[in-house]
């Protein structure tokens, strides 16, 4: 499912004008990259309110280091590097986050009704929804990123294999390892 890309123009002069201290540089940039950001968290994590968290972090990096973005490349694949390295070192760190995490009370959540249509097609489609985010999540590394990338991205083999510093035939071989790994890790 390919997400079509800004311009590059449109990205240069939003760079442009962020670096020159414009608000409105950092909202355009924002407003464009922001999901797919957030799709690549979320298809690396697993989990939508760590990916919302490793968004945020993304985009506070990013704009803490605009001042060495290249304008040749592409800005997306730029903050989707960064969004990567940041699903690494919150991967590495859940293991803290899970000690010291706590649920809201059940009664807080007692009160709130779901004015949604049939309770039970919605929980099975939650249900498999779940156990395709899991079973992405579930992959290695390796083969998670260029899928993500490609598949979910849209990012061409070569964008992809630009990101992640590998051959673009490297990608298309994970892509495929990937896909395999996928298919068994969701039958039954």
């Amino acid at each position: 499912m390919a997400r079509p890309g800004p311009s590059s123009a449109s990205d240069a002069d939003a760079v442009e004008a962020a670096l020159a201290g414009r608000q409105a540089g950092f909202a355009a940039l924002m407003e464009v990259h922001r999901s797919a950001v957030f799709r690549m968290a979320h298809g690396h994590l697993g989990n939508e309110a760590d990916a919302l968290d490793v968004t945020q972090e993304s985009f506070v990096a990013a704009f803490m280091a605009l001042h060495r973005y290249d304008p040749a490349r592409p800005f997306r694949a730029w903050i989707l590097r960064i969004a990567l390295n940041k699903c690494h070192d919150w991967a590495r760190r859940r293991k803290v986050r899970r000690f010291f995490a706590f649920a809201l009370p059940i009664e807080e959540a007692a009160g709130v009704a779901d004015e949604g249509g049939d309770p039970e097609q919605a929980l099975a489609s939650q249900r498999e929804v779940a156990q395709i985010h899991a079973a992405i999540a579930a992959l290695p590394d390796a083969l998670k990123e260029p899928l993500l990338l490609c598949a979910v991205e849209g990012l061409s083999q070569e964008e992809a294999a630009s990101v992640l510093g590998i051959s673009r035939k490297a990608v298309e071989t994970r892509i495929y390892r990937g896909r395999q790994k996928l298919s068994h890790l969701t039958e039954g």
